[in-house]
Formats: C-alpha cells, structure tokens, sequence
C-alpha cells in the first residue's frame, strides 16, 4: 500500500508524475530540490488529478534501474534514492524517495551550481538564488551565518560593556542568586567574538546583538482594520540589538490587545486575550530562527481575528511541519541561540511550538497555524471573534498599561526616517503602499498559481492602466515574470518559471 498522505495531493514532499519523462532533467530538478530541502516522494504513475495511471509492469526493473542510473549521471554531489515499486487499484506504480541531503548543495552537473541548484517552496521545485545556495553551503559545512567574522566591523569597549552588562541583567531575572557579568572572555568562547593574532573580531551575531548595522535586521509591526492588509490604524519599526527589538516588538502587541481584570483570592489579577507567553515565543522564535541572508524583515500584523507573525527563512535543514509540531528542531543561528539561551529567552529543546499550542489551548483559543509560505515561515495565533480592538500610547512601555483611546480610523502619517527600539519615526507613505501592494498581489499568486490584470485590478482597486503599470514594474524589479499575450496575459512568481 501507499501511505495515504500521497492521495493528498501533490506537496512540499510528494509529486506526482503520469509517465516517466523522456528527458532525465525534467524529474531531475524535483529530486535534486526534495535533497535540498526536507526530502520527498516522486511518484511515478499517478497524474496531476491524483488518478491511478500505472506503468509498465514488465519493464519495472528496467525503469528502476534507468531512474538510478539517470539521477547518478546528472547530479552533483552524489544522491543515492531509494525506489520501489507498489501496486495500487492492480496497477503498478514506482516511487522515487529521496532523504535531506547532508553535502549540500545538491545542483544539475550540466548547469553548474549557480544554475543548476533547485529547492522545494509549497508543491513545486524552483532555482535557488544566491543567497539560498549561500546558506546551503553553510549547512553542508555544518556552519551557521551568524559565528562568520563581519568584516570590517569596528569592536569597540562599550558595544562589549553594553553586551555583557544586558546579558548579566537578563540572567537575573530568573534566579535570586547573585550572577556575575560575563566577560570579554567568554565572549569569545560563545563565538560572539573571535581573536585572530591577538585581534578582536566581530561575528556577524555580535553585530546584530549590539548594533543596527545590518539594514533588513529589523522588526516591523502593524496594527490592521479588519483582517487584511488593508487599512493601517497604527504602525513601528524597531531597529538596533536583536533582543531590545523583541522586547518592544511585544510591548507593541501588548498594547494592542485586550486586557481584562479577574479578582482571585481579594488580588486583582490583569488578563489579555492571548497568552502573553506564547506571544512572546513567537516572537522570540522568528527573531532568533530567522534567515538573516534574506533582504526582508520579521514582520508582525495584528487584526480583527489574529497575530500574524511572519519571519523570513523557510524551515532550516531539512525540518518539516510535522516534525517541528513533534518537537524536533534544528538551529539556524547557533551563536544567537546560545545567547538567548543565556539570557534565559529561550530554551534548546525544542518544546517552543508546544508550548504555543498548549497556551493558546489553555485560554480555548483555536488552534495556532504555523505555514511555509514562499521563502517564509508564518505563525497565526487566533483572537476570540467577540473581541474589540484597543489602540495603543504611541510610545514603548515598560509595562502594559490600559488605555481608553479609541481606534484611530485612518492610517497614522509617518515621517521618512527610520525608527529605533525605542520608538521614532518610520518609513515614508508612499513606500509603504507601494510595499502593501505589492504584498497582496504576491499572496494572491501564491495561493492561486498566478494572477491576470482584471484580478489584480479587483484586488488593489485601482485603474486599469494604472494596475497594468504597476504589474509592469513588479515585473522589472525581479518579483513577477509575464506568461502569455495580451488578453491571455497572466503573471507568476520570478522565482517560479
């Protein structure tokens, strides 16, 4: 028998083909993609509609060995798959499994690296760009981006001070003993900091402990009317230490949220809505779980009915969804876990997502969902449907405090410079349009495949020929590719051909 989940339909890790096709390259990139990512099952002899073809049953044997044979030839490094035959409905049909690849990146010999290096995103195999092939060399190294030397970066006393100092005071907070502040030293040995010929030198993960240098290392958050990405009633952007970011990134949320007062045993005991726990988890667990190659930054979105948070990176080394809701998990930023760890922010052992569920559960929430969508990896922690939204103080708080401001009905006007952890200005309005557009048309042609221009028009509610223009230029800055002509004009994802 066929284990069930193939008649699922086709997925991050099944694939269905009718025949095997004449030209190896064309299977080729799926098996190279499932060694990239989480591995999967090429199913040879069932169609797109999940129909039971079947294959020659004579031949069987041939067909096995001219699979091994073809992915031998054409595949660098080596992948060894393991295929078998099954018979389903009296029908024979072959399956292709192929496990997460440890000498990663696997690529097509005839392409080359760099053209030849496909990954699995949702139910299709598409070309790894650069900064993904990046960080599947690193995995093949067993090396994380963060403990590599930020070349250039200037180390200076305070930035350590100011380091060891905030670690020291996170370490308190757990334990009524007395902690000694950590030490340039031990810097060194948690590989936040190297010495090369008596030379200090930055990781890339001091610089994102103790500095905004990075430009896409940022927290984005927004409050929504209604459900989505529409309407803003509030919006912040906070920049600098990655853990300074957390902590106003929740108090942003916080102040967002309903809170309600209980009186248990004569002491008056303030609840929110959502588990305060699970909304710093998840939080915590983006910033730390992060791809931080990727020119995008975590963003969290509250509206009507959920906590959006959506960090950018897909599952690391091979992880799928099942196994990290069993509590499996894999570090893609060892140096920044190490430090978290220390501070007592979070715990190695996997035990984070259960923890969501179990706290969401607790407060009879339903149930959290947590997707890959495209090159990033989402988390919605669900509100009850009879709850009203609160706006906030404009500026971070130590701790949450109630307020009786109403909604603002129209989006807040923001200035065009950045804004820190401790809360200024923004960016401009123009770019952030331009941004939400460009977010709505991207998730629409993710969940349907593709999107003509009367579609878009519906979705952004603009003019013809402005839409058009404006699909125009999504198409010139790399995020679109135009399939068709004319009428029969429709648009995918770049990174999807």
């Amino acid at each position: 028998m066929v284990d069930s989940k193939f008649f699922k339909g086709e997925s991050k890790t099944v694939e269905f083909k009718a025949k095997l096709p004449d030209k190896s390259e064309t299977y080729m990139k799926t098996i190279i993609a499932f060694a990239n990512t989480s591995g999967g099952k090429l199913i040879i002899g069932i169609d797109d509609n999940k129909s039971i073809i079947g294959i020659d049953k004579d031949n069987i044997f041939e067909i096995m060995d001219k699979v091994t044979n073809a992915i031998s030839d054409a595949c660098e490094p080596q992948i060894v798959p393991d295929i078998s035959f099954k018979t389903v409905e009296d029908k024979c049909i072959l399956v292709i499994e192929i496990y997460p690849g440890a000498n990663r990146p696997y690529y097509l010999k005839s392409k080359g690296k760099e053209r030849g290096t496909y990954i699995r995103s949702a139910a299709t195999s598409r070309l790894a760009d650069s900064d993904k092939i990046r960080e599947l060399e690193m995995e093949g190294k067993n090396i994380s981006w963060d403990e590599q030397i930020c070349m250039g970066y200037e180390v200076t006393k305070d930035a350590i001070d100011k380091l060891c100092s905030d670690i020291q005071k996170y370490m308190t907070l757990s334990t009524s003993e007395e902690i000694k502040m950590p030490t340039e030293k031990q810097l060194i040995n948690w590989k936040v900091l190297k010495k090369v010929n008596d030379k200090l030198l930055a990781t890339n993960a001091f610089v994102l402990l103790t500095s905004e240098f990075f430009q896409f290392a940022k927290i984005q958050c927004a409050l929504f009317k209604g459900i989505t990405r529409d309407v803003f009633i509030d919006k912040k952007e906070y920049t600098g230490s990655i853990y300074e970011q957390v902590e106003a990134a929740y108090q942003f949320v916080l102040r967002h949220i309903n809170r309600s007062s209980e009186i248990e045993s004569l002491i008056r005991i303030d609840k929110y809505e959502l588990p305060t726990s699970a909304i710093r988890e998840i939080i915590i667990n983006a910033q730390v779980h992060r791809n931080y190659m990727d020119n995008s930054c975590v963003q969290i979105a509250i509206y009507d009915d959920r906590l959006e948070v959506t960090s950018p990176g897909t599952l690391y080394g091979g992880l799928t969804l099942e196994e990290i809701l069993n509590g499996r998990s894999k570090i893609r930023n060892k140096v920044i876990a190490e430090i978290f760890n220390k501070m007592d922010l979070i715990e190695q052992w996997g035990t984070g997502i259960q923890r969501i569920i179990n706290r969401a559960k607790e407060y009879e929430l339903p149930k959290p969902e947590f997707r890959e969508i495209g090159n990033t990896f989402r988390v919605n922690l669900y509100r009850k449907a009879d709850k009203k939204l609160i706006k906030a103080d404009k500026k971070p708080i130590k701790e949450p405090i109630k307020t009786d401001k109403k909604p603002i009905k129209e989006p807040i006007k923001t200035d065009k410079k950045p804004i820190k952890a401790d809360g200024k200005s923004i960016i401009t309005s123009k770019q952030r349009k331009k941004f939400d557009r460009e977010n709505l048309i991207i998730k629409y042609v993710e969940e349907h495949g593709s999107i003509s221009n009367m579609e878009a028009r519906q979705i952004l509610v603009l003019a013809e020929s402005t839409t058009k223009r404006f699909l125009k230029e999504m198409v010139k800055e790399g995020l679109l590719l135009e399939k068709g002509e004319r009428k029969n004009r429709r648009y995918i994802l770049a990174n999807e051909r």
